[in-house]
C-alpha cells in the first residue's frame, strides 16, 4: 500500500483503511426539528427518527426558550429559607432537666 505521493504506509495508517462493519450503524440523516415552546424550526443532522408523520422531530423545549440558556431562570432565596428555619425552631427550647 502507498499514499498518493508514492510513500509506503505504516501499520497505523493501514489500520485506518479498513471499512466499517455493515448493518450496525444508525442512519445519519438531515432532519428538521420543531420546538413547541417557541415555535423555532431548524435543520440539522441526526440519528433520531421522527415520531410524527410530517418527518420533523418535535421537541417540548429547546435552547432558545429554555430558562437556563435564556437567563430568565428563577433563583431560590436560600438565605431566606435558612432564616425561616432558624426562626421556626428557635422558639422550641429543650425542657430543663434537674436532678432530684
Amino acid at each position: 500500500m502507498s499514499d498518493g505521493a508514492g510513500r509506503a504506509l505504516g501499520n497505523a495508517a493501514a489500520a485506518e483503511i479498513q471499512a466499517m462493519k455493515a448493518g450496525i450503524h444508525p442512519v445519519y440523516e438531515t432532519r428538521k426539528f420543531h420546538c413547541y415552546g417557541c415555535g423555532t424550526e431548524w435543520t440539522t443532522r441526526t440519528t433520531l427518527k421522527p415520531a410524527s408523520g410530517d418527518g420533523m422531530v418535535h421537541l417540548d423545549i429547546c435552547s432558545n426558550c429554555h430558562p437556563f440558556f435564556t437567563g430568565k431562570q428563577k433563583l431560590l432565596d436560600k438565605a431566606g429559607r435558612v432564616d425561616r428555619f432558624r426562626k421556626r425552631y428557635a422558639k422550641v427550647t429543650p425542657a430543663d432537666t434537674t436532678d432530684k
